[in-house]
């Protein structure tokens, strides 16, 4: 099963590869990690994304606890929250191509970015599989290259980690 993890930790040097090494000690693939800072210039927050069983992923959760730069850790796949991810696709268009793109970007309320003579950045952002459905409604040869920032969450409500 898919989980997304919110860790929040010491904004220290080290910190991060703690973290990502726990993973991989235990042979666990982390299939999207993003890290900044917070509002506190001193705590950054990371949000994995990784599958694995409930009791493996509980177990990881609590060997986080344990390190000693983490603060907080939360699986927010048990908690009714809000995820996105962003991506920028440069495609390659001509006249033939333009209006077909266009109309995508309209469908998947994306935004062209960037445009030269014969080029448009896309950006989009939204829950995986919508990034996923608009990768694979364009056809793939006017693709000429994709960047994806990976996801992130936050709980709804008052609830905070």
């Amino acid at each position: 099963m898919r989980h997304i993890i919110s860790i929040l930790l010491e904004n220290e040097a080290g910190a991060l590869s703690r973290v990502s090494g726990l993973f991989s000690a235990r042979g666990f693939n982390i299939e999207s990690l993003t890290v900044a800072q917070t509002n506190d210039p001193g705590l950054s927050r990371m949000t994995i994304v990784s599958s694995g069983s409930d009791r493996v992923i509980e177990q990881i959760v609590k060997q986080l606890n344990k390190l000693i730069d983490v603060v907080k850790v939360i699986d927010l796949t048990d908690q009714d929250h809000v995820e996105r991810e962003l991506m920028l696709i440069k495609v390659c268009v001509n006249k033939k191509d333009e209006l077909e793109v266009k109309q995508l970007v309209d469908i998947f309320s994306c935004k062209i970015v960037d445009v030269s003579d014969r080029t448009y950045t896309i950006e989009i952002a939204g829950k995986t599989r919508k990034l996923n459905a608009f990768l694979n409604a364009l056809d793939f040869a006017i693709v000429m290259e994709v960047s994806r920032t990976g996801v992130t969450g936050i709980s709804r409500g008052r609830t905070v980690i």
